[in-house]
């Protein structure tokens, strides 16, 4: 059997992890890790791999997709923030009240009148970029893990204004719009691995954070940000974005898939990965989803146990109170020193 059906598997472990949160006890201590650079940076890779057949999705990624046209330099293009509830289509404005939001960005040309969605999301859904398959005869959790930018022609209204925004944000000319395209093809070429978890110490404002997800708001505020470098002068339009945060002491490298499940890894430590992953797997019976989730809560929030795969590597999470949080915070629109001709 493929790696699909994991996409509504996500949320509820994250609700009852944080409501378990409430009653759980703090803890004492903390692990120590040498020095390091935080948060990890992020890998960026030469090329994007081929997609192992295991992995199916059960929605197509970006089934109406184009490639981004060469406009005229001429050109005014209007650039607009979108915004709806993740899983929106199914669930309608269900995750929109706990905000629990997808973001993409829109374009109009004045010269054509033709409008453009672009948007990066998961190939396999949000399930299978945040916990693996365990499958039989293989030692390594197996990871469905890529996302990629999509863009196709066309900006639905009614999806992205019935439960969210859609509001202009800037204008740009032609030649920054060709300049965009030319930066998005290079970041999604090298940045391929969707990452869900933002880890920080503590939930204050300056605290320090171990790593930084890599999802959609994250490549609409590098877009945004490209714009701006280009000479985009943005409008005073309030923007926020959703991040799951988990608290944690400071991470402890543990090493890659080699060093850990290869024929001179760590068996106990590859032992104990496997059986941290085992109650997230895709579930049959609400019963055993149940039982399951208990496990999740007596690792995470007692034991205090997290096991985090990050830049193809994996980590150790001694988590701290209030241990998981779902947050909805403004990010300002960026700002930029160049100045350009022609908007």
């Amino acid at each position: 059997m493929g790696a699909n059906g994991r996409c509504p598997l996500l949320l509820p472990l994250l609700l009852a992890a944080a409501a378990a949160a409430a009653w759980a006890p703090r803890p004492s201590g903390a692990l120590r890790s040498p020095q390091r650079r935080w948060p990890v940076p992020y890998r960026r890779f030469d090329y994007r791999p081929k997609t192992d057949p295991y992995c199916q999705a059960r929605y197509t990624f970006c089934p109406t997709g184009s490639s981004i046209p060469v406009v005229k330099e001429e050109d005014v293009i209007e650039v607009y923030r979108l915004q709806a509830p993740v899983w929106e289509f199914k669930y309608g404005d269900l995750l929109g009240h706990l905000k629990i939001m997808h973001d993409a960005v829109g374009f109009k040309s004045s010269l054509t009148g033709r409008n453009y969605t672009m948007e990066w999301y998961e190939l396999f859904q949000l399930g299978n970029c945040t916990f693996p398959h365990l499958r039989p005869g293989m030692d390594a959790p197996f990871w469905c893990n890529q996302g990629a930018a999509c863009f196709y022609e066309g900006i639905d209204d009614a999806h992205w204004k019935e439960n969210g925004t859609l509001v202009l944000v800037t204008t740009i000319s032609g030649t920054m719009f060709n300049e965009m395209a030319k930066w998005v093809k290079y970041d999604n070429e090298t940045g391929i691995y969707y990452e869900t978890w933002t880890v920080q110490a503590s939930p204050e404002k300056q605290s320090v954070v171990w790593f930084d997800s890599y999802e959609c708001s994250k490549f609409i505020q590098r877009t945004y940000q490209k714009l701006a470098d280009l000479g985009a002068i943005f409008k005073k339009v309030q923007t926020n974005y959703t991040s799951i945060i988990l608290f944690s002491g400071e991470p402890i490298y543990l090493g890659n898939e080699t060093s850990i499940f290869g024929p001179l890894g760590n068996r106990t430590l590859a032992a104990a990965i496997r059986d941290f992953y085992d109650p997230f797997k895709p579930h049959r019976t609400v019963g055993k989803f149940f039982m399951d989730l208990l496990k999740i809560i007596d690792r995470v929030i007692l034991n205090r146990e997290f096991y985090l795969f990050y830049n193809l590597e994996y980590w150790f999470l001694p988590m701290k109170f209030p241990y998981l949080k779902i947050i909805y915070e403004e990010v300002p629109l960026p700002t930029g020193s160049k100045t350009w001709l022609g908007v």
